[in-house]
């Protein structure tokens, strides 16, 4: 494949683009009616498995957690989201894009993620209602904790 092929398919395949990558066991929070069927569709053909729910009792690759502004307190969702993660895992925020249902303010996303430890590292685009932020623990808390 070409690598103008290869950037096309980054383009066109959503879960490509928040960087998923196959054989990843990817926990999934907050799942509701109004999550985007494609995009997780998506995650599960690049992984080449199932979302996990909540109930996971092994440590996950990545999180993906939808959240909106009235699924309770963001920080500690995060928290959460973080306890059943290797350090320097990916957790995927999902919220609502300007002017939809439960949108929350990036200010709100950059504090709760301060506050749980976390550091946004990408904002993007990640399906048609929703916006995504990576965020990861810092490497200057990672490097101690081998």
């Amino acid at each position: 494949m070409s690598a103008t092929a290869d950037h096309a398919e980054e383009r066109t395949n959503p879960a490509e683009r928040l960087g998923f990558q196959h054989g990843q066991v990817v926990q999934e929070i907050g799942y509701d009616d109004d999550v985007d069927q494609e995009l997780r569709e998506s995650i599960e053909a690049i992984t080449g498995q199932e979302l996990v729910d909540e109930d996971y009792g092994d440590v996950a690759d990545a999180v993906v957690l939808w959240f909106r502004e009235d699924d309770g307190d963001l920080t500690d969702a995060l928290v959460d989201a973080i306890t059943m993660i290797d350090d320097g895992a990916p957790v995927w925020l999902l919220t609502p894009k300007t002017g939809r249902d439960g949108y929350v303010e990036p200010s709100e996303i950059g504090e709760a993620a301060q506050t749980a430890g976390l550091s946004q590292t990408r904002t993007m685009n990640a399906a048609k209602d929703w916006t995504g932020n990576r965020l990861v623990t810092p490497k200057a808390a990672r490097s101690g904790k081998r």
